[in-house]
């Protein structure tokens, strides 16, 4: 992990400081609301539905152990026992009261942790893919260049008031597993024919009300430069982007619109700012800097590769305990870089508990289990579980009864039940419709793990609102809440895709027609499963069979319950 110098150190506990003599004047009546609202967004507070809102940034999803007792600490002490994993790896709380947010940032500032640019019109928290440094398909480790882009665009002068959001994320990786083509900036980490380092750039990416899928506008720009060329697509969006229409102020609109004029601008502006560097003023990162941050992840002394004698089952494990582990294995242990290793998903999916809802116990079991088996770390990941990145083959087995104690060895990576979904209209003031009741419901329609492996795998995701905090436009199945007159309504969208393995090629989901009242939504997702397990062919995935059959089929299935649901009605009245 990347160690914090004095300096990073220095600087969060000051910033935790200044919110401090910012919360009092508030409080006193000497700040007003509206002067303190950018105040208090810059540091991630935000004011929902029933209560502040802070979201705790979490740089590419890696955390040590002690901050996740810190965290565990926080939703013990100030909110109702529990926090959220997002779909950007940060972590959010949703009721603690504003009067004590100071407090907060003092207990964040000790374990170096903050809010900072985890809101407002800036660029927003550098995500990864969650095995970044230790997956088996890596080909080049991408954390040490997101430190790099964090540490530059935090407070960044000239990028601090954009006219909107702005969400970049990157991969070293063979498989995409940060959903690069969706973000405002998507970065793939590649090498030249000469062996060189460099980036692929896409741009224009995002989701909410225009779904669009980036595109590339460069295949190859130094790493040594990438600070140069990103700065050249902001300074061109910040020049250009819309300020008078808050939904058609992101990038993807500008690129849409201008189109290879806008590639063109973005060259033409990296080209000038090479030309005038005559005093260094350019953002060329130097090799040394890069050393100095590299050597931060490095992997811990106790890693080496070695020949594991097993996975750590007994042998005399009830049969019970070997068919539970050995599908945990399937679903939720990954390879490694390192012989010896594997990369383990603990799950936080289950029957009564929010997808990414983590309570304080768990927390706590996670840094407990972070520390025996993984050297102290752990990641928050897309999928807003958790992810352990140095375990011991051979300690396996005893992860896995740890996990299972702590309610977090669910063997459904990647299942229906492993769900992404945002907190919707029970916390945000933008949600149109409640995402967690439709969630509950479904995990708890699917909990045999038999039918699960059945089905196989399948992306299913949930936004509140147009705004897809909950990434349903690239699930393969999609479940958006929208407004009928005061009523909460969904559509559902199927085939859509962030590009990873399941479906490797980038796609938006199609609505499969009118938008469906809530005690429906789970009686049609049913109907399109059972739509699929009757036309798939032999070990055809759900992704494929929809590419192959089209979505006439599952059309028809789902406005099969809408005719039924109503014929209830008509005779219940």
């Amino acid at each position: 992990m990347y160690q914090y110098t004095e300096f990073d150190k220095q600087f969060v506990r000051q910033r935790a400081a200044q919110f401090r003599d910012q919360l009092e004047r508030n409080l006193a009546g000497k700040l007003g609301d509206d002067e303190f609202r950018p105040l208090r967004l810059q540091n991630g507070w935000y004011i929902q539905r029933h209560a502040p809102m802070l979201r705790v940034a979490v740089p590419y999803g890696e955390m040590s152990s002690k901050q996740i007792r810190q965290l565990a600490k926080i939703a013990r002490e100030y909110d109702r026992g529990y926090a959220h994993f997002t779909t950007r790896q940060n972590v959010q709380y949703n009721w603690i009261p504003l009067a004590k947010s100071a407090d907060v940032m003092d207990l964040l500032a000790e374990v170096n942790m903050h809010g900072i640019q985890t809101s407002g019109n800036c660029i927003r928290n550098i995500t990864a893919d969650a095995m970044v440094g230790v997956a088996e398909d890596e080909i080049i480790d991408a954390r040490p260049y997101c430190e790099v882009l964090r540490q530059w665009s935090t407070l960044h002068p000239e990028f601090a008031f954009l006219p909107r959001k702005f969400k970049i994320a990157v991969s070293g990786a063979k498989e995409d597993r940060a959903a690069i083509y969706w973000h405002d900036i998507g970065l793939q980490l590649v090498k030249d024919d000469e062996g060189e380092i460099g980036f692929k750039v896409i741009v224009g990416g995002g989701m909410g009300r225009t779904p669009v899928i980036g595109t590339v506008i460069n295949s190859f720009v130094p790493w040594q430069q990438i600070l140069v060329y990103i700065e050249a697509i902001v300074r061109v969006y910040n020049r250009y982007g819309r300020r008078d229409n808050m939904y058609k102020a992101r990038i993807k609109i500008l690129v849409k619109a201008e189109g290879q004029k806008f590639f063109d601008q973005v060259n033409q502006e990296f080209s000038d700012i090479l030309t005038r560097d005559v005093d260094g003023a350019a953002h060329i990162i130097p090799q040394a800097e890069f050393d100095r941050v590299n050597v931060g992840f490095s992997y811990p002394e106790l890693v080496k590769a070695y020949t594991p004698a097993g996975n750590g089952l007994p042998a005399d494990a009830s049969a019970s305990d070997k068919t539970q582990f050995a599908k945990w294995l399937e679903r939720n242990v990954k390879g490694h870089k390192v012989q010896g290793y594997k990369n383990v998903h603990l799950s936080v999916k289950r029957v009564g508990q929010a997808p990414g809802d983590v309570t304080d116990v768990q927390m706590d079991a996670i840094a407990d289990m972070a520390d025996k088996f993984s050297c102290g770390e752990l990641r928050v990941t897309h999928d807003q579980n958790v992810l352990l990145p140095f375990v011991r083959e051979e300690d396996l087995f005893a992860l896995w009864q740890a996990a299972k104690a702590a309610t977090l060895a669910s063997a459904n990576l990647g299942l229906l039940s492993d769900m992404i979904a945002c907190p919707g209209g029970d916390f945000c003031a933008l949600a149109n419709a409640r995402s967690i009741p439709i969630a509950n419901e479904l995990i708890e329609r699917y909990q045999d793990l038999d039918e699960l492996y059945d089905i196989g795998d399948i992306d299913l995701h949930i936004s509140g609102c147009i705004n897809s905090c909950g990434h349903h436009h690239t699930g393969h199945i999609g479940i958006l809440g929208v407004d009928k007159d005061g009523t909460e309504w969904y559509q559902i969208t199927l085939g859509g895709s962030d590009g990873s393995d399941h479906a490797p090629v980038s796609t938006a989901g199609k609505v499969i027609g009118p938008s469906f009242a809530a005690d429906e939504v789970t009686d049609v997702i049913e109907a399109v499963i059972e739509t699929y397990k009757g036309q798939r062919a032999a070990n055809e995935k759900f992704i494929d069979t929809v590419k192959r059959i089209g979505l006439d089929p599952f059309k028809s299935a789902a406005n099969a319950v809408r005719r039924t649901t109503a014929k209830d009605s008509a005779k219940a009245a």
